[in-house]
């Protein structure tokens, strides 16, 4: 990994805090500000002057003795400490007794891209932080003044704790996941190993390297021992789709050829010149193809390992290559002159076919138990079978409505045989009489349809994780907050930013001790005191679906009196607090607080707070309320207005809103990917399927062009021969739409339980409970209702093609049959 030299530093710094003994500067509980001394370096590159001019000073002027400097300091920390440029501040020093250092600010200046490296190293640089060293002590400022380098000398005779730093970004644009042990060796080498004892020897024997790289790397290790089960599901489905998609297209090949063969063979020909001719003609294709594909990968994709990419390309090319010579070869092992008709309707299943079905039954079985009891994950790594479970459910699924497929044909044509006109039933029996290689595209079908169904349910549940996650962190469209008390008059001003709906007024009390029913004390759990406006916060948890209730709930009961014969305050309690509560009436006393509630409604879940027991009560019947917070409602509220319209009314108030919220739950790398996989799962299904479709249609579409000639020659017009051939498309297109969409349903029902999306979904899964898959109907519906479409258009614009032709031309010797 390189060095981003654009944002590294180096310099010197005082490690401890230096007071300021300025009365002028802001002490807001009346003890003074302090600083941190830095010289980093680059300041002149990494900030815009807002008033002033940079510190500078000339090299060698300034020693240990130094009484007086330039510095300058952001402009959050001018606005909160009261500094304008050409102020100057003192600073109280730590070695000379008596006496001190003298700043003057020359400058203040504003920060450039303050997210990154340089200012983001020190928390302090961009703006102050606001102190307390323990419960009882006053709060104070902290920040930080920076100096220029040639200043650096003056530090040490500020402050005996001083150090020398160098600060160096990584530039991980370079950086992949087979980068990830070279780069975890080498920082562990720089931190404690031979790099450290280079580095000492070579700059100061005191020297300490400290890198946050070690943390990242693990979260990235534990993240990615939690995603890669969940992406093997993904992918193991698109590759067996592909391969099955292979092996039906040879399967069709060969069947189409079989009369070919089998002359071959009755002249002479080797089972072994057979097969190599097929192999010969099958790489002139698969091989070219497999390697483009491979350099489409690489070019796409750079920086990976090259041998998965080899391998995957070589793997496809040799099944592309060897599935029609295995395919054609086995049956013509004995030269036959003659073959009985496979009609789908007649055929009988051998028993080789049942063994092989049964053994993926079992399989299949395996699979999804393994995956309900212990998951995807296999001790952090892939367990095959069970990332297969998707495409055994789906297998077993084709093979048993491969075996039901002639029974409804059967039951179907005996009415459209009473019928006067022969469309419907020419086009049922013909789907009866097509080969028993016309099933292969109901299984390839089948298997994309359900992985389609399966990758869109994925994504489904970690878009409704990640809202319901972005909901509960917010509690609303947007949430204003303050750390005591909001300002009269801002619901209102709240209420007129652009795309506002709604507002609901809170006023929140935590940490209130309730004594246990029946008791005199407290268990040690607090309860969280919510004070609401019935009206609009009932409409907000509507709304949100999060402890829905009735505004009349919070309403005043008549005869509903405490042990003074005051009325107690109806509440809206969470299970636990009402646990607690009981049913009699129970008085909360705490400091500017006292009243009594009773539990009037359950709920698992209100807006204002996630996690932790809560009690909901009207505010109105609150002494002395006044509002801690505002949660707002509005699908399109303009967040950068709700921010300045809350700015304006006074500091120390945070704004936080729900798609920002949202956006940060998926910040990593991998999560991203992992979304693309399955992204790529749903659009390769739904390829592989429509591919399946094309080829079958295909390959019996001079089969069918002949038929409707015989047909026009026997009097059949052309409009029915149009309807006979979309017809006769249909069926298998219907039954795999239908048969799909169930078994996509079924799929995500047995391995929901043990399919945990929340690595997935959340980049912080701490307080969330699992996420688990969710069927999703545009999932399921979409691609099996576009297979159906592009049945029907395919075979529409085949017969329109087909009966535009003379009927002299399909019908001529030596013509395709």
């Amino acid at each position: 990994m390189r060095v981003r030299t654009d944002q590294s530093s180096y310099g010197v710094r005082t490690v401890s805090q230096i007071p300021l003994r300025d009365t002028w500067l802001a002490a807001p509980e009346g003890r003074p500000p302090s600083v941190t001394l830095t010289t980093q370096s680059g300041l002149t590159a990494h900030s815009r002057l807002a008033a002033g001019r940079l510190p500078r000073a000339a090299p060698g002027s300034v020693t240990a003795a130094t009484r007086q400097v330039e510095g300058a300091v952001t402009e959050a920390t001018a606005k909160a400490l009261g500094i304008k440029a050409g102020s100057v501040v003192h600073v109280v020093s730590g070695v000379r007794a008596g006496s001190g250092l003298a700043v003057r600010i020359t400058g203040i200046v504003r920060p450039e891209r303050p997210s990154l490296a340089y200012w983001a190293s020190e928390p302090d640089l961009t703006s102050p932080e606001y102190f307390r060293d323990g419960i009882i002590d006053p709060r104070y400022w902290h920040a930080a003044l920076m100096l220029p380098p040639e200043a650096g000398p003056v530090i040490p005779g500020v402050s005996p704790k001083t150090e020398e730093f160098w600060r160096l970004a990584p530039d991980t644009s370079g950086l992949t996941s087979a980068g990830l042990p070279a780069l975890r060796s080498a920082v562990a080498s720089a931190e404690h190993g031979p790099g450290l004892t280079a580095l000492t020897g070579a700059v100061s024997p005191v020297l300490t390297v400290d890198s946050r790289l070690d943390t990242v790397l693990l979260d990235v290790d534990s993240l990615f021992a939690s995603v890669t089960p969940v992406v093997s599901v993904g992918a193991f489905g698109v590759g067996t789709v592909a391969a099955v998609v292979l092996l039906m297209a040879g399967g069709l090949a060969a069947a189409r050829r079989r009369d070919e063969l089998a002359l071959l063979r009755a002249r002479g020909a080797s089972v072994r010149g057979v097969a190599g001719r097929l192999l010969a003609e099958s790489a002139v294709s698969a091989v070219p193809a497999a390697a483009i594909g491979c350099a489409l990968a690489v070019v796409l994709v750079p920086g990976q390992a090259l041998t998965p990419s080899l391998l995957g390309a070589a793997a496809t090319a040799a099944l592309a290559c060897a599935v029609l010579p295995v395919r054609a070869a086995v049956p013509h092992r004995v030269p036959r002159l003659h073959e009985a008709r496979a009609d789908l309707a007649r055929a009988r299943p051998s028993r080789r076919r049942t063994v092989a079905e049964l053994t993926a039954l079992v399989l299949a079985v395996g699979a999804v138990v393994a995956l309900r009891r212990r998951g995807a994950d296999a001790a952090g790594g892939v367990d095959q079978l069970v990332s297969l479970a998707p495409v055994l459910v789906g297998l077993i699924a084709a093979l048993v409505l491969g075996r039901l497929y002639p029974l409804p044909l059967r039951l179907a044509a005996l009415p459209a045989a009473r019928r006067r006109g022969a469309t419907g039933f020419l086009s049922l029996a013909r789907a009866g009489r097509a080969p028993a290689a016309a099933a292969l595209p109901l299984l390839a079908l089948l298997i994309a349809l359900t992985t389609a169904a399966f990758g869109g349910s994925v994504l489904t549940g970690v878009t409704h994780a990640r809202d319901d996650a972005a909901l509960r962190a917010v509690g609303a469209d947007a949430a204003v907050s303050a750390v005591e008390t909001l300002p009269k008059g801002l619901a209102r001003s709240v209420r007129a930013v652009r795309g506002v709906t709604d507002v609901a007024p809170v006023e929140q009390h935590e940490d209130l001790q309730v004594l246990d029913t029946g008791t005199d004390a407290t268990d040690g759990q607090s309860v969280t005191l919510l004070a609401v406006d019935p009206a609009s916060y009932a409409r907000l948890a509507r709304r949100t679906g999060r402890g829905a209730f009735d505004a009349d709930t919070l309403v005043k009961k008549s005869g509903s009196a405490g042990g003074d014969g005051s009325s107690a305050l109806p509440a809206i309690a969470s299970p636990g607090a009402a646990k607690r509560l009981g049913s009699a009436v129970t008085e909360v006393d705490e400091p500017g607080l006292s009243l009594q509630v009773e539990v009037a409604a359950v709920r698992t879940a209100t807006p204002a707070l996630f996690g932790g027991d809560f009690l909901v009560v009207d505010a109105a019947y609150l002494p002395r309320h006044a509002d801690t917070g505002l949660l707002v409602t509005g699908a399109s509220l303009d967040a950068r207005q709700l921010r300045a319209t809350v700015r304006a009314a006074g500091p120390d108030l945070e704004v936080r809103v729900r798609t920002e919220a949202r956006a940060s739950l998926a910040d990593s790398p991998v999560q991203t990917g992992t979304q693309r996989v399955y992204l790529v799962a749903v659009a390769a299904g739904a390829g592989y399927a429509a591919l399946a479709l094309l080829l079958s249609v295909v390959q019996a579409a001079p089969e069918r062009v002949a038929l409707l000639a015989r047909l026009r020659t026997l009097g059949m017009t052309r409009r029915q021969g149009r309807r006979l051939l979309i017809l006769e498309a249909l069926p298998q297109a219907l039954l795999a739409a239908l048969g799909g969409a169930l078994v996509g349903w079924a799929a995500i029902r047995l391995l929901a339980p043990g399919l945990d999306l929340t690595p997935l979904a959340l980049s912080d899964a701490a307080g969330a409970g699992p996420v688990r898959l969710r069927a999703d109907p545009w999932s399921l519906l979409l691609p099996a209702v576009a297979v159906v479409v592009l049945a029907a258009g395919v075979a529409t614009v085949q017969a329109w093609l087909s009966t535009r032709r003379g009927a002299t031309t399909e019908l001529r010797a030596g013509g395709p049959r």
